[in-house]
């Protein structure tokens, strides 16, 4: 029975396709990169920042850091609320809650936009730490942020579970010796988060939901 959930936040929670892959079409196209199809910029959602840019489209790390400060123009007054929670969600934090288990939030976002979210959708009270990376772009590796949770709030790596839906999340678990649950309703394919071992797969919120429920609480 774990103490300690920690959450991914993109993909996982929320559904942020939309203020996401508008903000990386605005800041591609400030190099003159036009992307019309915003389907093919579903890769961004997740994984840090810098590190796409760098990915998907050559940057080196300088253009990345540009690339970053550009998408942020647009995130922060608009894309941080194109954005809408799971159906389920709600429900589940509530369960969590009422079982008295440690609520974390882990991301590669900004934890100043983190934080905005989901006072924004009326989920902050829910969490008990609000953990994500810094606006200098340090700090947004999955393992470094996991670990840091730990060690802050004092948790040993066998009372905590990683929830998320990117390969990154189950890495970055994997790293620091914490059990995983890999959510298929995100934008990691089942190969991709199969492939790092997970210690469950759930392909919905209520399969998700139903790994805490009394009769099969984990």
């Amino acid at each position: 029975m774990y103490k300690a959930i920690l959450f991914d936040l993109d993909g996982t929670l929320t559904d942020p396709k939309q203020g996401i892959t508008r903000a990386v079409q605005y800041a591609l196209a400030k190099y003159e990169i036009i992307v019309d199809d915003l389907d093919q910029l579903e890769p961004f959602i997740g994984p840090p920042l810098a590190s796409s840019f760098q990915e998907h489209y050559g940057f080196s790390a300088s253009e990345a850091r540009t690339a970053v400060d550009y998408y942020r123009e647009y995130f922060a007054d608009r894309g941080i609320y194109e954005n809408e929670v799971y159906g389920g969600i709600r429900d589940l934090l509530e369960r969590l809650a009422e079982q008295k288990r440690t609520l974390i939030l882990a991301t590669s976002k900004p934890t100043v936009f983190a934080k905005r979210i989901l006072s924004y959708f009326q989920m902050d009270s829910y969490f008990d730490v609000i953990c994500g990376s810094n606006l200098d772009g340090t700090m947004s590796d999955k393992a470094d942020i996991i670990a840091h949770i730990l060690r802050s709030q004092q948790l040993t790596a066998e009372s905590a579970v990683m929830i998320g839906d990117r390969k990154h999340d189950l890495i970055g678990a994997q790293r620091n010796g914490v059990d995983s649950i890999g959510v298929g309703y995100g934008y990691g394919s089942e190969e991709e988060l199969r492939a790092q071992s997970p210690k469950y797969y759930v392909r919905s919120v209520r399969e998700l939901q139903a790994l805490f429920e009394p009769a099969t609480a984990v």
